[in-house]
C-alpha cells in the first residue's frame, strides 16, 4: 500500500525520525533510542515513512540503515506554495491599505 506523504508528515514522531534521518543515515536501533516508544513502535513509523518514499532501508552487511529521501517532500512544499502565493498577496493588499490610510489626511471629530 503506498501512504500519502501528508500522512507520514502529519505525526509528530515521523516529523523527528525525518529530521533524525536527514542529518545522517541510522540503523533502525539507533533510530529507536532517539524516543521514549518501544522499538516496534519506532519500526511501524519507518514502515510507513518507508510507503510513502520518505525512508528508504538499505542493507549493509547484517545492518539495516534507514536514509532520508527528502526529495519526496517536494510534494508538500508545491502544495504549500499555491497557499503562499495566496498569503502573501493578501499581506501585500493589507499593507497597501495601511500605508494608504497613514498618508490619508486625519479627519477631526467634533
Amino acid at each position: 500500500m503506498r501512504r500519502d506523504v501528508f500522512q507520514a508528515i502529519a505525526d509528530p514522531t515521523r516529523r523527528e525520525i525525518i529530521h533524525l534521518l536527514a542529518a545522517q543515515p541510522m540503523n533502525l536501533n539507533a533510530v529507536a533510542e532517539n524516543f521514549d516508544i518501544s522499538r516496534p513502535a519506532v519500526s511501524k513509523h519507518i514502515r510507513i515513512l518507508t510507503e510513502c518514499g520518505l525512508v528508504v532501508i538499505r542493507q549493509q552487511g547484517r545492518e539495516r540503515f534507514c536514509h532520508a529521501e527528502l526529495k519526496t517532500l517536494k510534494q508538500v512544499s508545491e502544495w504549500t506554495d499555491q497557499y503562499r502565493a495566496f498569503w502573501n498577496k493578501k499581506l501585500d493588499a493589507l499593507g497597501a491599505f495601511l500605508e494608504k490610510e497613514e498618508q490619508a489626511p486625519r479627519k477631526k471629530k467634533k
